[in-house]
């Protein structure tokens, strides 16, 4: 057994109350390699922000268990190395399908676990997040459940419809579980590709795809519901065009890849909403940078001349999210 504090993570409690009280969200940021990972910490520090590392059961797969422990308590270490000397990092699992993976990650020092139970019927969602929550609250581990189905595909999560949370359950379920955050389903989805060019209009002047704004109405009734309670939006990255642009130009295919608008997770970050997940802008940014090295560049192989562009890419779009999108900065 591996206790977070000992790695010198936090949990998310006092976190969220902060971000709540203050209207701001938590930036939580999925990683899967070191470079990622130098990134978020580096974006953090830079703008005194607290952060979230998120961790899929397909990155755990990628990087092993073993070896994300030992990078999270290196990227405390690196956050002081950096002139932080308080860092508030949190090690968290992004949507646990089973107590199983979830008891694992608590037991490997994880500080704050997701068990995604919405695909389930509501009675049986209930069940698992409340034995998740009962395991994790011995450790003062923080446990995020989710109630609604969010569209899209992003590692092993797939689903073909959203089906937006209902804000007559959000008080039940909550008071049941016992969890100490809810992701919901307003309009977010999970990938690069949120929407199919059906569901948008075209801006005329551009021709580039304008989604459909997000399920304020929603929000603000389970808002109501549950006052002051850890709201939380998945698949929020906002596909930058640019990135988009570049990756095309250098011979990738993303057509028609589109996202969240920021303006609109600018507004959501103001209410209950206290952690954005972001993981396709980092992945968008990484790959158009490393596309645009290798192509200028054709003579090189070794993987740390196109890694470093990447990276920067990746600081440069964190501390972006950060300080214009999420308000998350100067919060240390």
């Amino acid at each position: 057994m591996v206790n977070y504090k000992d790695l010198g993570l936090v949990n998310t409690r006092e976190m969220f109350k902060k971000a709540v009280a203050g209207g701001y969200a938590i930036p939580a940021f999925n990683f899967n390699t070191m470079e990622q990972m130098q990134a978020i910490v580096m974006a953090a520090v830079e703008t005194k922000s607290p952060v979230i590392m998120q961790v899929s059961r397909g990155a755990r797969n990628y990087a092993n268990p073993t070896i994300l422990r030992y990078m999270a308590e290196g990227a405390v270490e690196y956050a002081k190395e950096l002139g932080c000397p308080n860092p508030e990092i949190v090690l968290h699992l992004d949507h646990g399908d089973s107590f199983e993976t979830c008891k694992s990650c608590i037991d490997m020092g994880f500080s704050s676990v997701m068990i995604d139970g919405s695909s389930l019927p509501y009675e049986e969602n209930i069940a698992l997040t409340k034995k998740v929550v009962e395991y994790a609250h011995q450790f003062d581990v923080t446990v995020e459940a989710e109630l609604g189905v969010l569209a899209g595909v992003e590692d092993e999560v797939v689903a073909e419809e959203s089906h937006y949370t209902k804000p007559e359950e959000v008080i039940d379920f909550a008071t049941r579980t016992g969890c100490d955050s809810l992701a919901i389903s307003i309009g977010t989805s999970h990938g690069a590709y949120k929407f199919t060019p059906e569901q948008c209009t075209r801006d005329p002047k551009t021709g580039k795809l304008v989604p459909p704004p997000l399920a304020f109405n929603v929000l603000h009734e389970i808002e109501e519901k549950l006052p002051g309670f850890p709201i939380v939006l998945h698949g929020s990255s906002s596909v930058p065009q640019d990135c988009v642009d570049t990756i095309n130009a250098f011979g990738g295919k993303l057509p028609d890849a589109v996202g969240i608008p920021e303006e609109q997770l600018r507004e959501a970050s103001k209410s209950a909403v206290c952690k954005i997940n972001i993981d396709s802008d980092s992945r968008l940014a990484m790959t158009a940078a490393i596309r645009k090295y290798l192509a200028e560049n054709p003579s090189h192989f070794d993987p740390r001349q196109y890694l470093t562009p990447a990276r920067t890419a990746m600081k440069d779009m964190y501390i972006h999210k950060i300080v214009d999108v999420l308000g998350s900065n100067d919060k240390l």
